[in-house]
This record gives C-alpha cells, sequence and structure tokens, in this order.
C-alpha cells in the first residue's frame, strides 16, 4: 500500500509542475501593473516624475520584477517552498499573514458542512435505495433535483431571509465581535455565524452525494450476490452494510472526494453573500485588487486541494479493491 501511495504522489510532481508554470504565466498577463500596486501608498502624492520613477525602479527590483519571466519563476518557487508567498499589494503584508486567518476560517467551515453532510448524504442515500420506489426515496428524489439546480446564491438569500431577517434566529452575516479568547462563549456565537452559510455549502452537496449514494446502492442491491447473501439467512442490516455498502463504496468514493472540492469553490459565493471572513471571499477582492502574489497563492491552494482530493480518492479504490494498486 505505502508503495501505491509513493507511485501516486510521485505522479503529482509534474502536475504540479505543470499547472504553477500555467497560474504564474497566465497571471502576468492580467491586466494593471502589479510593481505600482507594491509602492508605499504616499508614492501617488510624489510631485517630482524622476523621484517617482526612481521609486518605481526599486520597487521592482526590491520585489525581482527586473528578472527575466522564467527567472522570476524559479525565485518564486524558491520561496514558496521555503514558505515565503511574496508581498500583498492590497494589504501591504506578507501573504502568509494574510491568508492564514480566512484560511482556518474557511477550514471550519468546510469542515463542519463536510462532516454533517458526508453522514447524512450516505444515511439518506442508503434509506432511498433500501426503500426504493416508496414515498421516501421519491421525497428525496425530488429534493436532490431541486438542490442541484437552485444556483448557491439563490439557496444563500433564500436562507438568510427565512431564518435571519424573518424569524431572526441567527445573524444574517459577518463574523463574530467579541475576541477569540477560547472561551466556550465565543465558540457558541462563533457557531452561531456559521449555521447559515455552512447549511447552504450542505444543501448542494447533500443533494447530488445523496442521489449518487442511492444509486449506487440501488444498483449494488439488484445484483445476483445480494440475493445469495439473503438466501444464506444473513440479516439485512449484514446484507446492506457488509455487501451492498462495500461494493457500492467506489463511485461513493469519487463523488464525496470531488464535492469537498466543490464545497471550498462554491464556498466563494457563500462567503462573499454572508460577509465571512474566508479565502473564497479573499480571493474575489485581491482578483479585484489585482494583487498578483495574494490571487497566485490562492489559486494554487485551490489546485492543491484539488490533487490531493484526487490522490485521497485513488487511495480510498485501493483500500476498498486491491486490485486497484496492481494497476
Amino acid at each position: 500500500m505505502l508503495k501505491y501511495i509513493i507511485k501516486r504522489l510521485i505522479s503529482l510532481i509534474p502536475v504540479v509542475f505543470i499547472i504553477s508554470v500555467i497560474l504564474f504565466s497566465m497571471l502576468h498577463l492580467m491586466p494593471g501593473d502589479p510593481v505600482r500596486m507594491m509602492m508605499p501608498e504616499n508614492a501617488g502624492s510624489l510631485k517630482d516624475p524622476a523621484a517617482y520613477e526612481k521609486l518605481y525602479e526599486e520597487t521592482k527590483i526590491r520585489y525581482g520584477y527586473d528578472k527575466p519571466l522564467p527567472e522570476q519563476y524559479v525565485r518564486w518557487v524558491g520561496r514558496t517552498v521555503s514558505g515565503d508567498l511574496g508581498f500583498s499589494s492590497m494589504d501591504k503584508k506578507p501573504v502568509i499573514d494574510v491568508i492564514s486567518v480566512p484560511l482556518k476560517n474557511t477550514l471550519v467551515l468546510n469542515l463542519l458542512s463536510t462532516v454533517v453532510s458526508f453522514f447524512l448524504s450516505i444515511y439518506i442515500g442508503i434509506i432511498s435505495a433500501v426503500k426504493k420506489d416508496t414515498f421516501t426515496d421519491r421525497f428525496w428524489q425530488v429534493f436532490s433535483l431541486i438542490g442541484i439546480s437552485i444556483p448557491t446564491f439563490f439557496i444563500a438569500l433564500s436562507i438568510i431571509y427565512i431564518f435571519a431577517l424573518k424569524l431572526g434566529w441567527f445573524p444574517s452575516n459577518g463574523m463574530p465581535l467579541m475576541p477569540n479568547d477560547g472561551s466556550l462563549a465565543y465558540y457558541r456565537e462563533l457557531l452561531r455565524y456559521l449555521i447559515l452559510p455552512a447549511f447552504t455549502l450542505m444543501v448542494g452537496s447533500l443533494a447530488s452525494t445523496s442521489r449518487y449514494v442511492r444509486n449506487a446502492m440501488a444498483e449494488a442491491l439488484s445484483q445476483d450476490y445480494i440475493r445469495t447473501a439473503r438466501s444464506k439467512g444473513l440479516s439485512e442490516r449484514v446484507v446492506i452494510y457488509s455487501h451492498a455498502f462495500r461494493n457500492a463504496l467506489i463511485p461513493v468514493i469519487t463523488v464525496v472526494a470531488w464535492s469537498i472540492v466543490g464545497m471550498f469553490g462554491g464556498a466563494a459565493i457563500t462567503e462573499q453573500i454572508f460577509a465571512y471572513n474566508g479565502i473564497g471571499r479573499l480571493l474575489i477582492d485581491s482578483v479585484l485588487a489585482r494583487d498578483f502574489n495574494l490571487v497566485l497563492s490562492l489559486n494554487m491552494f485551490y489546485a492543491v486541494l484539488s490533487l490531493s482530493a484526487n490522490l485521497l480518492m485513488d487511495i480510498g479504490y485501493a483500500l476498498v479493491d486491491p486490485r486497484v494498486r496492481l494497476d
């Protein structure tokens, strides 16, 4: 198994290299001058054109923009590997400091959404498959179609209108105003702000994942080996979970892995609507501000996240079906 994982990790290296080259090259084609964006805030007050140009050249040299593009790329890779993600022109401080808090917030939001959505999807999918063509199955089928069809922003606005504006149960947007002192009161307040955006992310993921689980389980339950297991007198619980569910795991692993990536992607819209301080909202702001280093770092994060999900998916396949390791 370890040999298989190492093999998969090595195969990701050229993929990461190609993605990084593409992102680095494309972002250099963004409109605007990153050097001017990184100049001190008082640079615009310089009335002497010569003094302004001198400051411009100093800033260009300081951040390495005077070097050829290939050399800039090599220097950027070297800094990134050492943990230096560059300087944010939008916040006027290192990128690593800019993204640390939003990244933690997004991880908390997505972890809550993913865990709850995963277990609910498995449960709903299995129940729907076991009770195929009953009212329960049809109800969740309709829910899945609605959840998949409705855009994320509409779900978010509807949730805000019902639970925040009409019922007043939760805050409509923002983050807790009280400082993070590690107290129970702070985490209780944080949970109040998390519930609506987490519920928004859950709806789409729950709808799609439960539908795939239901279809995979329904197909597994129709196989001959299931009838054989039942004819041997095995309990329905053992037949469902030990035989049918195990063989339905391959497509389920695929959907769950990509739904996690989809949640992070969908978080950009959700965080913007709920004014939640996460990396999705930060990415939108950095693009609008033409913050080269911040946009590059966040895009690489999403790329590595997708590749990590793909790696975990392959490992999951190998655990469920050992024959995969021989391919």
